[in-house]
């Protein structure tokens, strides 16, 4: 197939490109400069043949060429069935393939981590680029990376960087396409890292962890450095302030920008008195110019998603919580078959385990035991930091939800929420605020008091931190944000840890959920409920 694709007005003579797509070649004007173009066939006395490569492209544009971007015309792009990238994705693979140093700031949701797996694995194939690097959150180390990469790349190898120092080097010598490393796990084998020159790209995941001018953060700008090329992606790049870029701008695209924070304080605040600044007017526009290049869709671009999304969110359980899980669940399938639990507790079994994963457990009420789940609640922080819009966060119990409520004060997390349960005596105000002015980003909620006769569509996010059993509840709840008024679309995330959990999100999905389906999940064998 042949083209003629665009032209450009070179000496007042209007000269065609021509595209043929059969070939992956160009015919162009023949230059008089042949080390533009090395690879270069001379097809008569004024045209000659060219590899319709990234390189190519880049210099006949900066001649004024309107030539389109290679990777859409000839990149298979890899996805499982049914699957096909989005417009936006394919608008943001263009960026990065174009591009050696940009900023994808997408919303969560529209596939970030494909547009990244899809562009290197382009430009690897064309031997435009390296090995890759992704650092990203602890939380995020398996999903999405991990398993996108089985679904998006699977011919190339992934190695997961996490343990001990030992076995995070093991797995680097261990020959690999990709290496997924954790934020503070790079400092561990930053050396080791630092010297391998085979990794050309790096993908920096909520690039936002790096605002602060922290040990981590100074730590990243030197090893930026050694890159070719570096992507950075957030869906939220000011969660506080304007002069939250400055940091990452320095990681990613260092040249632009002031060059010291203060100065860019100056420029983009006002002094309100000694500890306080305000933003200036326009400090946004100014503040995002320094991340440039760069693409942002928010979640309602992706015309191919349905109005509501349910995804799977994959959490770990602490070493404690799965020593202790292991420990009740055998005691728990033991007395099911020795028919000491019957479907009429077993509601009372489930929530013993849903409480183990969730991290705080009912010893003798109102006493509780609270366990490590800093996996999880660091997985649910980073879903609201996350979140471009309001996020109602499900807990079904009490002394869980006001654990989660005393975790985020004593972090100091970035963003404000308020907290609701039954004896909440100004939960109307609360809910009032929430949905009318521009106060609280995130309600942590016990979902028997949102699941029924409230409008909260300032919300378009709901995030069960564990899974109920009551789907009458869990079906109203999540309602709460799908009404008449809705602007957006909506996500409801699942957190999950465990198979129990999995089977109890299907179950709601199915509208089983009963105790004699709670029961058969017990009646299963041991092996099959860890």
């Amino acid at each position: 197939m042949v083209t003629i694709y665009n032209h450009a007005n070179v000496g007042n003579v209007l000269m065609p490109v021509i595209v043929s797509k059969a070939n992956k070649s160009l015919v162009v004007p023949a230059f008089s400069n042949e080390e533009l173009f090395p690879d270069a066939v001379r097809l008569d006395l004024n045209h000659s043949i060219v590899p319709h490569g990234m390189r190519e492209t880049l210099i006949l544009r900066h001649m004024g060429f309107k030539v389109p971007n290679p990777m859409e015309l000839y990149y298979d792009y890899p996805h499982p069935q049914g699957e096909p990238p989005f417009h936006v994705q394919h608008v943001t693979c263009q960026l990065l393939s174009e591009n050696p140093r940009a900023y994808v700031l997408n919303d969560m949701g529209t596939g970030k981590t494909r547009t990244v797996y899809w562009t290197w694995d382009y430009l690897n194939q064309q031997k435009l680029a390296g090995k890759l690097l992704v650092v990203c959150k602890l939380s995020n180390l398996r999903d999405p990376w991990a398993d996108e990469a089985f679904k998006i790349i699977p011919g190339r190898k992934v190695n997961l960087l996490h343990g001990s120092r030992k076995l995070r080097l093991q797995l680097l010598e261990d020959p690999a396409d990709v290496y997924v490393i954790n934020h503070d796990g790079l400092r561990v084998i930053y050396k080791e890292l630092l010297a391998r020159t085979d990794i050309t790209v790096l993908a920096i995941d909520e690039l936002s962890a790096y605002r602060n001018n922290s040990d981590r953060t100074r730590l990243m700008k030197k090893f930026a450095k050694k890159f070719e090329t570096v992507w950075g992606l957030t869906g939220n790049p000011r969660p506080n302030a304007p002069t939250d870029v400055f940091h990452q701008v320095k990681i990613v695209t260092p040249g632009k920008g002031p060059k010291s924070f203060r100065t860019a304080q100056e420029q983009l605040m006002v002094k309100v008195s000694n500890y306080v600044w305000k933003p200036r007017p326009g400090a946004n526009d100014a503040a995002f110019s320094w991340m440039q290049p760069a693409v942002r869709f928010p979640l309602d671009a992706v015309v191919e998603l349905p109005d509501a999304i349910t995804r799977p969110i994959h959490v770990e359980l602490s070493k404690q919580q799965e020593k202790i899980y292991n420990t009740v669940k055998k005691d728990l399938v033991a007395m099911v078959r020795e028919k000491k639990i019957t479907a009429l507790n077993a509601g009372v079994a489930m929530g013993k385990l849903l409480q183990i994963a969730g991290g705080w457990v009912y010893s003798q009420a109102p006493q509780f035991i609270r366990l490590d789940a800093s996996p999880r609640v660091g997985a649910l922080i980073d879903l609201i930091d996350s979140s471009s819009h309001k996020v109602i966060v499900c807990i079904p119990y009490r002394h869980m939800l006001e654990g989660i409520n005393g975790i985020f004060d004593r972090l100091e997390v970035g963003f404000d929420w308020c907290m609701v349960y039954g004896d909440t005596a100004d939960r109307q105000e609360l809910f009032n605020l929430f949905q009318h002015t521009d106060k609280y980003h995130c309600m942590l909620a016990h979902p028997g008091c949102v699941s029924h006769g409230l409008n909260l569509i300032a919300a378009d996010t709901v995030i069960w931190y564990i899974p109920i059993t009551s789907y009458d509840i869990y079906e109203q709840t999540e309602s709460r944000i799908r009404r008449t008024g809705q602007k957006h679309k909506q996500q409801f995330l699942q957190m999950r840890a465990t198979p129990i959990e999995e089977r109890l999100y299907r179950l709601l999905k199915t509208k089983e959920t009963g105790q004699n389906k709670l029961l058969e999940l017990f009646e299963e064998d041991t092996r099959g409920l860890v």
